[in-house]
């Protein structure tokens, strides 16, 4: 696992896509330097004085550490039958939904149990909410990161 500083033009690079992406009271007020964890080829931890995320391709999403930073984004929960699914990777399905905010097709949405709250996963939206409230099955969230995966593991190996 390689460990490297950002370049302040890569840097810039990341803060626009999260300021592109993300919900505004998510994104943090300054990341001067950015430290990468590579955890595979094109997925890597990114870690700032006020910002944790994972960068998949070239997606940036939230790591599942910062409350404050998850509850800004669009969430949906789903019932226990479907938590050992969502925490293995796999996709969410529409009937392990229990209720889900508002969010628009490629939005990031993350993924909490209905009993207890509890984030689980951070994916991206594969259609809108309104779409999945009106489908009966099929996958409305690709699963990204999620409790347990690879990114999780090096976060807390890199504190």
């Amino acid at each position: 696992m390689r460990k490297y500083t950002l370049s302040r033009s890569e840097t810039s690079e990341i803060i626009q896509t999260v300021n592109e992406k993300w919900p505004k009271t998510a994104v943090p007020s300054k990341i001067k330097e950015l430290q990468v964890v590579e955890v595979e080829e094109n997925n890597n931890l990114l870690i700032g004085e006020d910002f944790l995320g994972v960068k998949i391709n070239q997606h940036v999403l939230p790591l599942l550490t910062k409350e404050e930073t998850l509850q800004s984004f669009p969430s949906m929960s789903v019932d226990m039958g479907a938590v050992k699914f969502v925490c293995n990777g796999a996709k969410v399905m529409r009937p392990g939904i229990v209720k889900m905010d508002e969010f628009k097709k490629d939005d990031i949405v993350v993924v909490k149990d209905d009993a207890h709250g509890k984030y689980l996963a951070v994916g991206l939206a594969l259609t809108s909410s309104q779409e999945a409230q009106a489908m009966s099955k099929g996958p409305v969230v690709d699963n990204k990161h999620y409790i347990s995966d690879k990114f999780w593991e090096a976060y807390k190996q890199n504190k």
